[in-house]
């Protein structure tokens, strides 16, 4: 069983919303994910979606783009980005998911030999840029909520599992300095981050190594519209 990831598809059936216009690299960038995908995975695989999935502000309307990918293979694990204001609870969101796709939200599901773990998480305070009340507030509360998800992970993981952690922020700032993010990730052993968020405007390392935790960008315009691989178990 492999596990692969990509985010930040920002699909838009029902809600049109052109992503060209962001630049080249989106003409046509639905098709040649969906190439890709069926190129490298298989039933038994799985792939992570790091957020920002849909355009759509009302689950109802976000269904179109699932139902666009569940006839694509492996199973599809999802968290909640930024711009995906149709998620509003997460029971009502797995009960409206097709079969195949799995949410989670603060806290973690285990497939045989891996543990998959996740929350949005938010930005991180550089020491520089002004950070707002609220953005500190935020930023607290997404820290307690991945030690939620990091806790309910290790209580499923079993001897020899691998632990993936996806975050739709990335857990370091643009200095990609240590964090209450990272520091968390490391006290909790997780093997790999997944995240997204980030875009093309800039230089970024698409693969990582932080104190022995792979961490990968796996925004769909950053990796060229193909699916990254994380792991083999």
């Amino acid at each position: 069983m492999k596990i692969f990831a990509i985010s930040d598809l920002h699909l838009s059936i029902n809600n049109p919303k052109p992503m060209d216009i962001f630049g080249p690299v989106w003409d046509n960038y639905v098709d040649k994910i969906f190439a890709d995908w069926k190129e490298k995975v298989t039933e038994e695989d799985i792939v992570l979606l790091a957020g920002d999935f849909s355009w759509a502000m009302k689950l109802e309307d976000a269904l179109a783009d699932f139902e666009m990918l569940k006839n694509l293979p492996g199973k599809k694990i999802i968290i909640r980005g930024n711009h995906d204001y149709w998620w509003k609870s997460i029971s009502a969101v797995r009960k409206a998911l097709p079969g195949g796709f799995y949410a989670i939200q603060n806290d973690a599901i285990r497939f045989d030999g891996v543990v998959i773990c996740g929350t949005r998480g938010w930005l991180v305070p550089d020491g520089v840029q002004p950070f707002s009340a609220e953005n500190q507030k935020i930023f607290d509360r997404e820290v307690i909520r991945l030690e939620l998800t990091l806790k309910s992970a290790k209580l499923l993981q079993q001897e020899g599992d691998k632990l993936i952690c996806m975050m739709h922020y990335p857990p370091t700032n643009y200095k990609r300095e240590d964090s209450k993010f990272t520091d968390l990730i490391k006290d909790y052993q997780v093997d790999a981050v997944v995240y997204g968020h980030l875009h093309a405007k800039k230089k970024q390392i698409l693969a990582s190594d932080r104190d022995g935790v792979k961490y990968y960008l796996t925004s769909c315009d950053m990796t060229g519209n193909r699916l990254i691989e994380i792991c083999e178990i």
